[in-house]
């Protein structure tokens, strides 16, 4: 577990801090504790935006209780490093069921229940949030309320008069640095990454347990090998000019032995038209968080989240 530094004296390590304060904020719906837990300017970066209020956050907070005011976020893992004089990461996995009962950014209440998977990359100095990377499974949301994607994308570029308008992060207020880690399991994800996103994605097929779990966009399972290369064959095939970057790579082992390892990755690439949208030659930028879950030197478990609607308003943006 990692140990806190200039912390509240209440939280015994990051883990327990993250799982504190998002009970307090969600759970218990304190949200003005967003203020005490944000530092204000707080960089809040999604695939489709990017804020620097604090009182963003808390609008946001509100604004997704209206249309989801039973909204749960129970905490499937927090895989974290840091130290006192970089800061602290955690990579927060989350499952929220909630059921769509309120008006929104996702149309007119239908009532449909939802399972909808988000994981929350945070930088966390002097017992607050300063910086946070978020992906929203957006695609289980419209699924499950009955909206195609295509629908969603252009109903939301409607606000902005047809264009994708994402403005770029600002620098970090204060001096960090991304942590990459050097083990091996995580070492072996990143190479792994980076030869899907060559096209080379039988490379990847080494690592996976025959049994593999994995849970893709849209709230999607597949299982076994070879549905998760069709999966990412799938994927790269929608784009050529592919630059792929590492952002963030966490490997942890808990007090049983178990390994996880958290990545953060990015790509800007072009589209190639062979999905649904057919839409050829439009620059893109994919902001993907995943998870894996290792056991005697094999992938068990993996969680891959990519925003489907974000992906999609810039392939249909003016």
């Amino acid at each position: 577990m990692i140990a806190l530094h200039n912390f509240d004296a209440e939280f015994q390590n990051l883990d327990h801090y993250i799982r504190v304060i998002t009970d307090r904020i969600w759970e218990q719906r304190r949200i003005d504790d967003i203020y005490r837990y944000y530092t204000d300017p707080c960089i809040v970066e999604t695939p489709s935006s990017v804020t620097t209020a604090v009182e963003d956050v808390v609008n946001g907070t509100h604004a997704t209780l209206v249309a989801f005011p039973d909204r749960r976020l129970l905490c499937e893992d927090v895989i974290g490093c840091g130290t006192p004089h970089g800061g602290y990461y955690s990579s927060h996995r989350i499952i929220s069921p909630m059921t769509h009962l309120g008006d929104g950014a996702f149309g007119a209440a239908t009532g449909a229940p939802i399972h909808v998977r988000t994981i929350a990359d945070c930088w966390c100095v002097g017992n607050r949030i300063a910086h946070e990377w978020l992906v929203r499974d957006q695609a289980a949301i419209a699924k499950a309320i009955g909206v195609p994607i295509k629908e969603l994308a252009l109903r939301w570029l409607e606000k902005t008069s047809g264009k994708f308008a994402k403005p770029s992060a600002p620098q970090p207020l204060a001096p960090f640095a991304p942590h990459i880690s050097q083990a091996a399991r995580a070492q072996n994800y990143a190479q792994a990454y980076r030869a899907i996103w060559r096209g080379e994605c039988i490379a990847f097929e080494a690592l996976f347990h025959e049994a593999v779990h994995a849970i893709i966009p849209g709230e999607t399972h597949r299982y076994g090998r070879a549905e998760m290369v069709s999966f990412w064959t799938q994927c790269v095939n929608r784009f050529s000019n592919v630059r792929f970057a590492i952002e963030h790579l966490i490997e942890e082992v808990t007090t049983e032995g178990e390994v996880r390892v958290a990545m953060r990755w990015r790509v800007n690439a072009v589209s190639t038209g062979n999905d649904a949208f057919g839409v050829a030659n439009k620059s893109v930028e994919i902001m993907g968080i995943s998870h894996a879950q290792w056991r005697s030197g094999f992938i068990v478990r993996e969680w891959i989240l990519i925003d489907e609607v974000a992906l999609a308003m810039q392939l249909l943006s003016a």
